[in-house]
């Protein structure tokens, strides 16, 4: 398990996190999260031995502790600037507070999130080519 690389890779759920506080609009969002996937798919594929589909499901499981945790502490900011978000309520009339809407549903779509760039990067490892591996480069 390369517990470096599931972390590094969060840093992209990190970055994320911040930017979809006030500045990166909800529209924009999806296509961001497409490519953070495709990007950590290839990367996790590139340099990780075996186990692509659990070290993908434990970076977006990653992504959604620095997530949710943003999205919690900064909910008046990041409410104000995704109204939509406002609107779950309708669907579930018994979760008044919006910050407990994020606590639970943080996770859910993390693990959601992570089932789909666990596939991702599996398929990548079937046609991504391998880093070398340091010390077969060295002997030579």
């Amino acid at each position: 398990m390369n517990t470096k690389l599931i972390f590094q890779l969060s840093l992209f759920g990190l970055a994320m996190a911040a930017g979809t506080i006030s500045l990166i609009p909800g529209t924009v969002e999806p296509v961001l999260w497409a490519a953070i996937l495709i990007i950590c798919a290839l990367i996790i594929a590139r340099n990780c031995d075996g186990k692509y589909f659990l070290h993908g499901f434990l970076v977006s499981l990653v992504n959604s502790v620095w997530i949710t945790a943003a999205h919690i502490i900064f909910a008046g900011t990041y409410l104000a600037h995704h109204l939509q978000q406002t609107s779950v309520k309708v669907i579930v009339p018994f979760m008044d507070h919006p910050r407990l809407m994020m606590l639970i549903g943080g996770p859910i779509i993390g693990a959601i999130s992570g089932v789909v760039l666990g596939l991702f990067a599996v398929i990548a490892s079937k046609i991504v080519k391998k880093k070398p591996a340091l010390e077969a480069s060295a002997g030579k």
